[in-house]
């Protein structure tokens, strides 16, 4: 006999790959749970064990990669000692992408929640306007702001770039390439005005 945990998690899981694959197909407001079920291949009542609706669902995996994230962003100890923003964290943010690749992907497409992508955004934009104050101590809020806008905004259109083009297994190296862009360009920092 199967342990009931393993059976939770798999059931979590089946109702998220189908989730995702029905996100990629229309919006989240269309999808039915009859048909979510379907394409899960479990019964309504096993869904109505987890959750109360399809927005349920998708507020609980949003809820779950969202405290990923944010714990991908805490810097280590050592992290912290360095007043740079450092390559442990945005690596260790691209593999929590990597690891939620599919999920990812629709979220940055048509379908997605882009009030979702936005809480990504904001929690990454406090962590990094911390480290680059540590670092960049005489520069204004307003100058981290606008560099940080920059930067992430090349930074989702790199990582939307390689999940439609289904290379998300590279994310984690894309990462070190992201780091070495992120750290040319800190020179606008360095900058006085």
């Amino acid at each position: 006999m199967k342990n009931p945990e393993h059976r939770v998690r798999t059931t979590k899981k089946r109702l998220r790959e189908a989730l995702t694959a029905l996100l990629a197909e229309k919006p989240l407001r269309s999808i039915t749970v009859k048909e979510l079920c379907e394409r899960a291949e479990l019964n309504r009542g096993t869904f109505y064990a987890h959750y109360a609706d399809v927005f349920d669902l998708m507020e609980q995996i949003e809820a779950e990669i969202e405290a990923e994230f944010v714990t991908a962003l805490n810097p280590s100890a050592a992290d912290i000692a360095e007043p740079r923003p450092s390559l442990h964290v945005t690596k260790s943010v691209f593999a929590c992408l990597e690891k939620n690749a599919d999920f990812c992907r629709v979220t940055l497409g048509p379908n997605g929640d882009q009030a979702f992508a936005y809480r990504l955004i904001q929690a990454g934009r406090t962590r990094y306007m911390e480290s680059c104050k540590r670092a960049y101590p005489n520069v204004s809020q307003a100058r981290i702001d606008l560099f940080y806008t920059f930067i992430i905004g090349g930074c989702i259109s790199l990582i939307s770039c390689a999940l439609q083009n289904g290379g998300e297994e590279g994310l984690s190296a894309l990462a070190a390439d992201t780091e070495r862009i992120m750290l040319q360009g800190i020179g606008f920092l360095q900058e006085a005005r």
